[in-house]
């Protein structure tokens, strides 16, 4: 049967190839990695006794080595920027390669990959974007180029000692190939080239950043201390290999030590994932079984020497993140080891306890005391899983609950089975917690807990009660006891906190389907507590009337913004600061405050209703943005430790000087003559408006609305609301027989001597030219009352001349090239006819990896 073409696999394999191979490249790699586990059991006890006898003196010498292997990984990375003229310090390069090293291990492709991250740092002492690319590719090129280097002697050598296989002339080859590949992609982007112009071709977006490529210069002593310190490099990998055999008592060898080290380096280089974990094991004890090692000896050489140039700098690398204590580690790394710890506890339940530690508790607990802690831990276990999700949220209930929870399974595992191994992990939990106490600072909801706990009580009640009941009158034979009152409550108890009753046995499917009954009953009423507890501080979700019309007269008082309407629209939450007049208005999308521009105060007050409301949010687990904040009142912004980005320009045309005279008025002016001619008019309806014109509008509203394929939105501009219009003034656009095609609405502008519009729409059958007639008509009734300029609305990505950073520059491209974004240039040149003067607006943030979330978070807030 011939699949639907959706369902072809072949697209997807043509455009996925390079993951799909890189993947299963990967699992090769993996799967020889057990395979050699599974293969090399029986020289494991070897391996064992090699390690545990070997020099600790040489073990320590090669750790210290390891340590100077990552600074002189700084010292490379600082001559990378030396050779594109850039300065940055030992400390600042260093952390850059033990953070890049360490994420390298989870990106395919890891070594090249990992080159895009963790720039932000350097970005900030002043070395440019580019720069740091090129920089980058310096250092992941200069890494590959001292590979070969050191691999053609080491290769000429083995074939003559018959060492070398086709496996590794494959990886030499492979070195080669990319070395060759990266050199000529190089001088194509640098002169423009065939390379060059596909990219630019098939990915246009990548043409801003070729352009700044092209624009570095290699300085030449920068780049040769880049080589030097690489073939440090290299020969402290391969002194690294001399040191674990000298450790474990194996002969040692320069010679052998050289090749290894270079094989493995090969296999490490085309390893598409893991950071060559499994496929350099694997190559380099293959290598030294064929220069005359034991297996043993080989597998222990290879293990040693992968802990020194591996997983010690993957540690410290991790460890690097808590530098800084990143606020956003701190909270992941213990809501997984809460997660570890739940797992373990589950896990060392349903496996066997071991013997001889059984038998030394016995003479201390008895054996249902026992029984009991073993099911105590399961239900920590399972406990702990739930909390692990509520802790990322960072609340501060969550974090006491999950402290308790570590203290319980630190008893429970000691006097289970005396399992120190998982006691000791939750004593490294609990200091975990304590180390980070600070990160948990969301309110619990005091209500819930409330209802929680009432709910709770009442359940055991009840459960206790049908528990109680059930026992004392049913027939003996499902049991084979006869229960008394005091009995059916203990068996209840038990039952209802999931303790095994070992002198309780279900004689049929009966008996068993009651023990369930209460064992669900009793795990449901507990969780629903947990959840109680743990739930976070709910935050209002609404704003009374009241409120509304307290925040209006602040407007009146500190308004200046033709978006003020707005910030007391129905779909807005209002803050107000305990210390200050004003408000902040905003909407909730997910863990984000979405606020409409900045706070209404006064002008001193900026900077502390800012940090007002980052107190608030902080609490409240949330995370605030700013949209559409005026260019002057950044600073207050940035003083306060926040970020912008531009989001684009808002128009204000100046009705003092506006005029239809002119070549450049000359198609607003042919636009008015057709839709003249053609027998249409405006009308103004002041406030009260009646039903009936409301009813004509909703129909021109409904029908642009389908027309458009467009819904209603809000948050910056209002929606069709029937009770709103009633209250504005009405421009419409209309024929003799009084057939309204367009109209707009006249909405509050709180800037002094402005006027501006909310909704303008149209029917599908509306002359051309429409829109700027009734635009004029605007003007020419504003103007008529007093109004100076007329605010014409934002137009988003326009007017980016001058882009700061990445995004920005991004931005820039995309509506300049971009066909998707050509709207927003038409929008731009709707509004340019009237020469209005164009003011910058901005998104304020705080973090970088928050942009990403920015985009959901806004589609969810303009959504009434």
């Amino acid at each position: 049967m011939k699949l639907p073409a959706q369902y072809n696999p072949v697209p997807f394999i043509k455009d996925n190839y390079k993951i799909i191979a890189s993947y299963i490249f990967t699992l090769f790699f993996i799967g020889l990695g057990i395979w050699f586990i599974q293969h090399e059991k029986a020289e494991l006890q070897q391996v064992k006794h090699l390690v545990l006898t070997s020099k600790w003196d040489w073990i320590t010498l090669g750790i210290v080595l390891s340590v100077v292997y990552i600074f002189v990984h700084g010292l490379m990375y600082k001559h990378s920027f030396k050779a594109v003229g850039s300065e940055v310090s030992l400390p600042d390069s260093t952390m850059l390669y033990l953070k890049r090293n360490f994420v390298s291990v989870f990106l395919p492709a890891g070594g090249v990959s990992s080159l895009a991250f963790f720039s932000g740092d350097i970005e900030k002492k002043g070395v440019s974007k580019s720069q740091i690319n090129f920089a980058s590719s310096i250092y992941g090129f200069v890494g590959i180029l001292s590979v070969v280097v050191i691999a053609i002697p080491v290769f000429i050598y083995a074939i003559f000692k018959g060492s070398i296989g086709a496996g590794e002339w494959i990886g030499l080859i492979s070195i080669f190939v990319l070395i060759g590949g990266i050199y000529l992609i190089y001088r194509s982007i640098s002169n423009g080239g065939k390379i060059y112009q596909l990219l630019v071709k098939y990915i246009p977006s990548v043409e801003i950043f070729l352009s700044e490529f092209k624009s570095n210069k290699i300085e030449r002593n920068g780049f040769i201390w880049t080589f030097i310190y690489s073939m440090l490099i290299e020969i402290i990998g391969v002194v690294h290999i001399y040191i674990a055999m000298v450790a474990l008592n194996i002969e040692p060898s320069i010679i052998v030590a050289t090749i290894s080290y270079v094989v493995g380096v090969v296999f490490l280089i085309i390893s598409p994932f893991l950071r060559g974990l499994g496929a350099v094991e694997a190559s380099m004890t293959f290598m030294l079984i064929r220069l005359g090692y034991s297996e043993a000896a080989a597998v222990s050489v290879t293990f040693l020497y992968r802990f020194m140039e591996f997983w010690i700098p993957m540690l410290l690398g991790a460890l690097s993140f808590l530098v800084k204590i990143n606020k956003l580690l701190m909270r992941i790394v213990p809501a997984l080891m809460i997660l570890a710890l739940g797992i373990v506890n589950i896990v060392s339940v349903l496996t066997p306890a071991i013997h001889e530690r059984l038998v030394f508790l016995k003479n201390f607990l008895p054996i249902s005391a026992i029984a009991a802690s073993n099911y105590f831990v399961l239900v920590v276990g399972l406990f702990l899983l739930v909390t692990a999700a509520f802790m990322l949220r960072g609340l501060k209930m969550a974090w006491y609950f999950a402290l308790s929870l570590c203290v319980f399974s630190l008893f429970g595992n000691l006097t289970k089975a005396f399992d120190y191994e998982e006691a000791l992990y939750s004593v490294i939990v609990i200091i975990g917690l304590i180390a980070s106490r600070k990160e948990y600072y969301v309110k619990h909801n005091s209500r819930l807990r409330f209802i929680g706990i009432q709910t709770t009580l009442l359940s055991v009640a009840a459960v206790v009660l049908y528990g109680t009941i059930g026992f004392y009158f049913l027939d003996a034979k499902h049991f084979n006891v006869d229960f008394g009152i005091l009995q059916s409550i203990k068996y209840t108890l038990e039952n209802f906190v999931l303790i095994d009753s070992t002198d309780l046995v279900p004689q049929d499917a009966f008996a068993r389907g009651f023990l369930y009954s209460i064992n669900i009953s009793g795990f449901l009423s507990v969780a629903f507590l947990v959840y109680t507890l743990i739930r976070p501080y709910i935050i209002k979700d609404t704003t009374d009337a009241e409120e509304f019309d307290w925040a209006r007269t602040q407007l009146d008082q500190y308004g200046n913004s033709a978006m003020d309407y707005f910030k007391t629209y129905p779909d807005k939450l209002i803050y107000r600061s305990p210390d200050l007049e004003g408000f902040i208005s905003y909407r909730i999308a997910g863990n984000f405050a979405v606020v409409l521009e900045s706070p209404v105060t006064a002008p001193e007050n900026l900077k502390a209703f800012i940090k007002s409301f980052d107190k608030y949010c902080f609490e409240s687990g949330m995370k605030s943005f700013y949209y559409r904040v005026a260019e002057e009142n950044l600073e207050a912004f940035t003083q306060s430790g926040k970020k912008r980005l531009f989001l684009g320009q808002e128009g204000v045309v100046n009705l003092t000087t506006f005029t239809l005279d002119g070549g450049n008025r000359k198609s607003i002016r042919n636009a008015l003559k057709k839709v003249g001619e053609k027998g249409y008019h405006s009308k103004i309806y002041e406030a009260p408006v009646k039903d009936g014109l409301l009813q004509k509008i909703k129909s021109v509203s409904d029908e642009w609305l389908a027309e458009t394929e467009r819904e209603e939105i809000v948050f910056s501009q209002g929606m069709f609301d029937w009770e709103e219009l009633k209250n504005q003034t009405i421009i419409t656009v209309e024929n003799s027989e009084e057939k309204i095609v367009a109209f707009l609405n006249i909405i509050p502008d709180y800037a002094k001597g402005e006027g501006t519009y909310d909704l303008i729409r149209k029917t599908a059958d509306a002359p051309n030219g429409v829109i700027d007639f009734i635009l004029v008509e605007l003007f020419k009734y504003l103007k008529e009352k007093g109004y100076t300029s007329v605010n014409i609305g934002f137009a988003p990505l326009s007017g980016l001349n001058d882009p700061k950073n990445l995004p920005e520059r991004s931005l820039k491209f995309a509506y300049e090239k971009i066909k998707s974004f050509s709207h927003y240039k038409g929008l731009r040149d709707a509004k340019d006819k009237f020469s209005p003067v164009w003011h910058n607006k901005y998104l304020i943030y705080a973090q970088d990896y928050d942009l990403i979330q920015i985009p959901a978070v806004l589609s969810k807030v303009i959504k009434p």
